[in-house]
């Protein structure tokens, strides 16, 4: 049987980069709430903080039903830049 260590110390969320095929709209931005959306060269990136495993299930469980092609996921610790926060290139 498996147990947690709740003595660990809570970390911080991550900031992921998922990257779909295709420029999504604007539309889409209210599926992604709290995420960055940056589109161009034929690809969108979904930026932001994420809290836990759970969130990100749900993130790339909501790329899968709305039928897109998944083309990466990468984290870091660091937050996503203030600057790229609620912006969309097209």
């Amino acid at each position: 049987m498996m147990t947690y260590d709740q003595s660990r110390p809570a970390t911080r969320p991550a900031s992921y980069q998922i990257v779909v095929l295709g420029e999504l709209s604007q539309r889409f931005s209210a599926a992604f709430e709290g995420m960055t959306l940056v589109a161009g060269d034929g690809q969108t990136t979904i930026a932001g903080p994420v809290v836990d495993q759970a969130q990100l299930h749900g993130l790339l469980g909501r790329i899968r039903d709305l039928g897109l092609d998944l083309v990466s996921v990468s984290s870091t610790l660091e937050p996503a830049p203030a600057a790229s926060r609620g912006r969309r290139r097209a």
